[in-house]
């Protein structure tokens, strides 16, 4: 069962990275714009962000089981859509319903608390969420390997093949467990405005470089989604049966947690977006290591290993420690990995080293994250509090692409009549993802302990009054 929900969030984060080393020709394949074609990336992450949130909730109302086939649909439906465009429009939907398929990761995580024997419940968690990582950096050098060696449309294809296998697995390892919420209803209103103030949010940060940050259409789409993110709080605060349990939210242990999840995934994707560049920049540069694209996922491809071998490990330190602990050790190593690529940015294997150390960090935090939620909420709320969670990070290696490529853009240098960032603009990259993760572990440290802290399994804190009111009728 851990295995198979491992290989669900696995597939399902393969996707994020699917068309990344298709990027620069996607314009003629798709016979359109690059800017166009920019939908095919964005379009994935807009869905994915709406729906992991909602998939979690509704994981607890009619099923967790349930709702992991019911986001596999979507990922074959989707692959195979993606496999028979020619155009940028068909291509856009197909990316669009493999977003769907990121709600699978919560729902994994959460299912865990339900079928797994409580002395193994840590690394199970761990592997299950550290799964979002790890299929990014396995499925990048996988992807420019078939990208060079095959057509395009084999990454579809296969991507359909692997994501019907897990359907099937699904279908046959995992158990049917009993809805933690059932009888309750499915707040609408509160999706579509959680919906609304998201994807405005999204599209100002991932779009605002291409449009002008200072531009009517950023300023405009940032005003909408504080305006929508507000009125969807204080529906969320008023309705009985909220999507996302807003109180339990503002607990200290889940909201510095969530807090902690954002500043991580902006660590994460700076290292993510400077090391391909430097490896793939030309010699002639002085900084550049001049590797093809497949050279270049495959020294990125052992940090993703390391997370898969990693996250077990910190479940088992959840146990002995806590898992306050492990995320503040997670995040340390981190910034320790981001002191090795300053070091050893002039070397191919210095960066893969880099990007083992920084990935082991991410792994360790990415596995404390879940233990920390749902020793905080009730069982009734484990999927959509993970999904709330899995979105505050996706929402981090948002801004953090934001933040890289603006760092990027801004510190160049010229050669050969071309514009290129400068060894010192991938030098201050790396040392921002570095502060950003020694803020994270400020803010980690921060979180209040509770009496089961020795302990660490996943209990959740006694449910207040209102709470027992809800569950009891």
């Amino acid at each position: 069962m851990v295995a198979t929900l491992a290989l669900a969030g696995v597939t399902a984060s393969i996707m994020q990275t699917l068309v990344t080393p298709l990027l620069a020709d996607l314009p003629g394949i798709l016979h359109t714009s690059s800017s166009n074609s920019a939908w095919v990336i964005t379009a994935t992450l807009l869905v994915a962000a709406v729906c992991v949130p909602v998939f979690g909730r509704l994981g607890d109302l009619v099923g967790k089981r349930r709702m992991l086939l019911v986001c596999s649909a979507p990922l074959v439906a989707g692959s195979v859509v993606c496999a028979l465009s020619s155009s940028v429009v068909p291509m856009i939907i197909g990316r669009g319903l493999q977003g769907m398929g990121m709600g699978m990761v919560p729902l994994g995580i959460a299912l865990l608390r339900d079928v797994v024997p409580q002395e193994r419940l840590s690394p199970s968690i761990a592997l299950v969420s550290a799964s979002m990582g790890i299929g990014g950096g396995l499925g990048l050098p996988i992807a420019a390997a078939i990208a060079q060696y095959a057509s395009w449309r084999v990454l579809f294809w296969g991507s359909a093949g692997l994501a019907l296998a897990v359907a099937v697995l699904i279908f046959l390892l995992i158990p049917d467990v009993p809805a933690g919420a059932r009888g309750e209803r499915f707040d609408v209103p509160g999706a579509v405005g959680l919906g609304i103030g998201l994807v405005c949010l999204l599209l100002a940060v991932s779009k605002g470089a291409d449009w002008g940050w200072g531009s009517a259409t950023t300023l405009g789409l940032f005003a909408a989604a504080v305006v929508a993110l507000l009125a969807w709080g204080a529906w969320e605060l008023r309705t009985r049966q909220p999507i996302v349990d807003l109180r339990s939210t503002a607990r200290p242990r889940v909201l510095l947690t969530n807090l902690a999840s954002i500043f991580v995934g902006v660590g994460m994707y700076s290292a993510m977006l400077v090391m391909p560049q430097l490896l793939q920049f030309p010699k002639a540069t002085g900084y550049g290591l001049g590797q093809s694209m497949l050279a270049a996922g495959l020294w990125m491809a052992p940090g993703g290993v390391m997370m898969m071998l990693v996250s077990p490990l910190g479940g088992k330190l959840t146990n002995a420690r806590g898992p306050k602990f492990t995320l503040i050790s997670g995040v340390l190593v981190l910034a320790a990995g981001y002191g090795v690529s300053l070091a050893l940015m002039g070397s191919a294997w210095g960066i893969m080293l880099a990007l083992m150390v920084i990935n082991s960090g991410v792994g360790l935090a990415y596995g404390a994250m879940p233990a920390l939620i749902m020793g905080s909420v009730p069982l009734s709320e484990t999927a959509a509090a993970n999904g709330f969670n899995t979105l505050m990070r996706s929402l981090g290696t948002s801004i953090g692409a934001a933040v890289m490529g603006v760092v990027l853009a801004q510190l160049t240098t010229t050669m050969g009549g071309h514009t290129l960032t400068s060894e010192n603009g991938f030098r201050t990259g790396l040392l921002i993802g570095c502060g950003i993760a020694l803020l994270s572990a400020l803010v980690a440290a921060t979180i209040p302990a509770t009496r089961h802290a020795a302990n660490s399994n996943p209990t959740p804190e006694p449910t207040t009054a209102p709470e027992q009111a809800k569950i009891s009728k």
